[in-house]
């Protein structure tokens, strides 16, 4: 009774502090707008929604204090605070804190990158301008050179022309109006001082606006507002009347600055994003499931130069468990190899370029991720009709071989330059022959996927860093720097990779270490690397026959008994190696983390560390292996308690009152 009572005094607080927080804000807002140059209207305006706001805010508080707060518990992360109903009335998932937490530091690099380039394009437009400037002065000099002559009053007679044959008001236009070529032609003798950067260049950096289409409990808007510098408004949506409730409620609990910062909508994204076009520079998806149905209104949405964070959780169907399924949805074919984790990244990449390129608009991706039981990637986008035609060339049909771990790519386009010219064409094919020339059995073929790099090095580096630096703001800092860490270190140019124990099971022998293996590639004249998606993973752009001969080597080293002769393993290994593999260790061949042992692949924290029911189903027996005995049993127990107080037993006080 005491806890109960000690967390209602610690909410009613809470909300009491925020409140008058609230207040003053608004008073400080009524008192500098009386000296602000506005109009008599927009001053009603704006002390109209500062009472709107503030009524809601009591309306707010005295609701909520005549509800049972012994429901709800208060759930920290970050520096975020929210309240969480008992029910399983609104989606939370605590295994999503890897999710939130690198997509805050890629938040904070876009920022950084933001104002950077804004910076390097005014000083590029200052640049043009000076030299423009000069090559009019130059000109304008070559012009009045024959009109020269022997006068003693050759300045004053210049000025004096210019003032004749300028009307007051051009003159007046001159001294105030900056950037205009006409005027600054007129002016001659005032063109020097004239500052044309400013103007239509010299226009200032507004904080980004951020868009979270399916907001829930309003958690990764709220550390967003409260834990990214320099981020503008955020505007949070969902299309669940409960979720928005309960998103408007945070936000209100968390204070000023999510207050300020904050704004939750009952919407449909879809149609939220389709009537905003290009107006938000970050815009995250994290749906519960597939993405696809919110892809072609989000890529609609993205400035010019913004970024878009999207998640898919739908794993099964992007790992080719239903692969009729993922082509209905993503427009590719998965194969179930050890790389369909990998393959899930770029055939969810390849579906966002496609949504992009209907609207002249193409992706860059900085940053892909496969983590705990879903992809997640960034990427940049822009508009660009002529830059949009290499889409083909960044995309590639995938042949697996059925025997083998042999996989070959085939990109759907060429090019063919000549002179200044480029064409495109499509892609010659195909690459492999119908029965594969390692092991003799057929290919299955998947795709379309994204075949160029999923990650870009120097973004990585900077994230990286940054995280690094700011360890201590970082909730799951030790899983996101050990998978940044890891991304750092992979081969960007190189698409799928092999698994070394997938390698041996095919020829029925014993497995060399990854150290052995990885310098027999190197020693060979090829790069190799890890992969973040799978520990025992490794990229390499060795060919399939190189890869082959190093295991046959290893094989005559290490003999294996007898198989079948029909035995993939046995075809492949009844052929002489043309390549004689060494096995010396090279200097490469552990990467600078394995070489500092740095911690790369962490067990979960914590059992039941996975996907959680949607919000809105009843909690049951059956659900004990996805949430755990504890989290089913406080549910069961909770709905015990709620019995209809028509059913409950009459008591003392009921038959006094």
């Amino acid at each position: 009774m005491l806890f109960a009572e000690g967390r209602f005094l610690k909410l009613q607080l809470k909300l009491s502090t925020s409140t008058i927080t609230a207040i003053n804000r608004f008073s400080l807002l009524k008192y500098c707008s009386s000296f602000s140059a506005i109009t008599t209207e927009q001053v009603n305006c704006q002390e109209q929604q500062k009472e709107h706001t503030l009524n809601s805010i009591l309306h707010y508080i005295s609701s909520t204090m005549s509800t049972d707060l012994n429901d709800y518990k208060i759930i920290k992360e970050g520096e975020a605070e929210i309240l969480m109903h008992a029910k399983n009335e609104v989606f939370y998932n605590k295994t999503q804190v890897n999710n939130r937490d690198i997509s805050i530091a890629v938040l904070r690099e876009f920022i950084s990158r933001r104002e950077q380039e804004h910076e390097a394009t005014l000083s590029k437009r200052k640049k043009g301008t000076q030299k423009a400037t000069e090559n009019e002065s130059v000109k304008e000099e070559a012009e009045n050179v024959p009109r020269e002559t022997p006068s003693e009053n050759h300045e004053s007679n210049g000025k004096r022309e210019v003032e004749e044959n300028t009307s007051p008001e051009e003159l007046e236009a001159c001294s105030s109006v900056k950037g205009s070529a006409k005027i600054a032609e007129d002016c001659s003798t005032a063109g020097e001082q004239t500052d044309l950067t400013e103007g239509k260049g010299q226009v200032e950096l507004k904080p980004p606006r951020v868009l979270e289409a399916l907001s829930a409990s309003g958690l990764r808007s709220l550390r967003y507002a409260r834990e990214v510098e320099g981020i503008g408004q955020v505007v949070a949506l969902d299309n669940d009347i409960v979720s928005v409730e309960a998103c408007r409620r945070n936000i209100k609990f968390n204070g000023s600055v999510a207050i300020s910062k904050v704004e939750s909508h009952h919407v449909d994204a879809r149609v939220y994003m389709l009537t905003h076009p290009k107006e938000f520079d970050v815009v995250d998806l994290d749906p519960y499931g597939s993405p696809s149905v919110f892809l072609d209104s989000a890529v609609q949405s993205v400035a010019d130069g913004g970024i878009l964070m999207c998640t898919a959780t739908d794993m099964a169907v992007l790992c080719g468990a239903n692969g009729e399924v993922c082509y209905s949805k993503y427009g590719s074919y998965p194969l179930r190899g050890k790389y369909c984790h990998e393959m899930a990244l770029r055939i969810l990449l390849a579906s966002i370029e496609s949504h992009a390129n209907r609207y002249k608009r193409y992706i860059v991706p900085v940053l892909s991720v496969q983590m705990d039981f879903y992809v997640r990637v960034f990427v940049r986008i822009y508009t660009s009709a002529s830059a949009m035609k290499n889409t083909p060339l960044k995309l590639s049909y995938v042949y697996q071989c059925t025997g083998c771990d042999s996989f070959h790519l085939q990109p759907i386009g060429r090019t063919i330059s000549k002179n200044t010219s480029v064409r495109y064409l499509p892609g010659y094919g195909p690459v492999v022959p119908q029965e594969c020339s390692d092991c003799g059995k057929k290919f299955t073929m998947g795709g379309p996927i994204w075949s160029a790099p999923i990650h870009d090095q120097d973004w990585v580096g900077s994230i990286l860093a940054d995280v690094k630096s700011m360890k201590n703001r970082y909730p799951a800092y030790d899983r996101i720097s050990a998978v940044l860490t890891t991304i750092s270190e992979e081969l960007t140019d190189v698409p799928l990779f092999l698994s070394l124990h997938n390698l041996c099971a095919t020829l029925k022998c014993t497995s060399p270490s990854a150290v052995m293996f990885r310098s027999a590639v190197i020693n060979a004249g090829y790069c190799i690397s890890g992969t973040h998606v799978n520990p025992l993973g490794l990229k390499s752009d060795a060919p399939m026959d190189v890869i082959w001969d190093i295991m046959r080597c290893w094989v005559k080293n290490h003999p294996v008994k007898a198989q079948p002769a029909d035995q993939p393993g046995s075809v492949i290994l009844a052929k002489e190696p043309v390549l004689q593999a060494s096995f010396a260790r090279a200097i490469s061949s552990l990467s600078k983390a394995q070489a500092k042992k740095v911690v790369r692949f962490l067990p979960n924290p914590e059992r039941h560390w996975g996907p959680k029911l949607r919000a809105g189903r009843q909690i049951t027996s059956k659900h004990v292996s996805l949430l755990g005995p504890a989290a089913v049993n406080g549910a069961l127990n909770h709905e015990d308690d709620e019995e209809p107080k028509s059913k409950k037993p009459k008591t003392e006080n009921d038959i006094t009152s």
